[in-house]
């Protein structure tokens, strides 16, 4: 399995914010919105999403590097797993079980996956006996599990309700809360894998991922808008519509507007707990797209009036 940290081609050493760029980078190169019916490219985003996941949270992180893949798995036990080390010396690959050799691999096995016998407590018991136990082993919390949900632009913004199936295979609703961004996490308590050796239920953590939208477009709280408008709107100015979050609002084009031209609506962005952002109008002007002789006459009347170099100016 490759290393979760070339997944996101950072370092061992990476910072969190390091990992976090790298991630929010790929999501947004490698989202299946970006790569319709492509199958390589959304395996791609769920490996680094699940490297995302792991890196991102600092328990796990710590296992993973101390242990591998192996801190990762449903059920594993870093307190067992450190004894067994002292026990023997440092090596973790195989041991000797009533005359017969057996993997560590045995260690995360349970009757339910077909490994036999009684998993992993006959063999803590079997490997360790009371000496172990005194050494530090105890029941532990099983792992957290994490499941990445799709939702669309719009009910990340306002909110969501998702029925979702937990590690047990149960149905749980989940609410997911307006202003919802990428990579944003929920966490169930007790909804992930089991416990060992007694231990409590593990969490289901829910990864976010917002799906793009046609028109608009995020940046924290903040969204962005290319209002297309037409060349009299933008040569006389005049009053046009602007969809928001709240409902659509009238918009003032100023006189003589030019492509690009950007105005603010505040607090009309994405409303997050008691803070909300801005919408970020921009204003493109369209021109017609049919072939007209009218049309023509015009756009010659207006180059007359246009003696300067619009792109005057404009340099390197």
């Amino acid at each position: 399995m490759a290393d979760l940290y070339n997944e996101l081609g950072v370092e061992k050493t990476a910072s969190s914010d390091d990992i976090k760029k790298a991630y929010r980078k790929l999501a947004a190169k490698l989202h299946p919105d970006r790569h319709p019916g492509d199958r390589k490219a959304e395996a791609r985003f769920k490996q680094v999403n699940r490297a995302y996941t792991v890196l991102s949270d600092p328990k796990k992180r710590k296992l993973y590097d101390e242990f591998g893949e192996d801190g990762l798995r449903e059920g594993f036990n870093a307190d067992v797993m450190r004894a067994y080390k002292r026990g023997t010396g440092g090596r973790t690959t195989r041991f000797r079980r009533n005359g017969s050799t057996v993997s560590v691999e045995d260690l995360f096995t349970t009757p339910e996956a077909g490994g036999g016998g009684g998993g992993f407590s006959d063999l803590f018991g079997d490997l360790f006996g009371a000496r172990a136990r005194g050494a530090g082993a105890r029941p532990g919390k099983g792992a957290d599990t994490a499941l990445d949900v799709t939702v669309d632009f719009v009910s990340a913004l306002r909110g969501a309700e998702l029925k979702l199936q937990a590690q047990d295979g149960t149905e749980v609703t989940v609410r997911v809360p307006p202003g919802a961004g990428e990579g944003d996490k929920l966490r169930l308590a007790g909804r992930g894998a089991p416990g060992v050796l007694g231990g409590p239920q593990g969490d289901l953590v829910i990864v976010i991922h917002v799906g793009h939208h046609p028109h608009f477009r995020r940046e924290g709280l903040d969204l962005h808008l290319d209002l297309p408008i037409s060349v009299a709107e933008a040569y006389r100015g005049a009053k046009v519509r602007a969809p928001t979050p709240d409902g659509d609002v009238t918009l003032t084009v100023p006189r003589r507007a030019q492509s690009g031209q950007t105005v603010r609506l505040k607090a009309r962005g994405v409303r997050r707990k008691n803070e909300q952002g801005d919408l970020y109008v921009r204003f493109m002007i369209k021109l017609p797209e049919q072939d007209s002789a009218e049309l023509e006459r015009a756009v010659d009347a207006i180059a007359e009036h246009q003696t300067e170099d619009p792109r005057a100016g404009v340099k390197f």
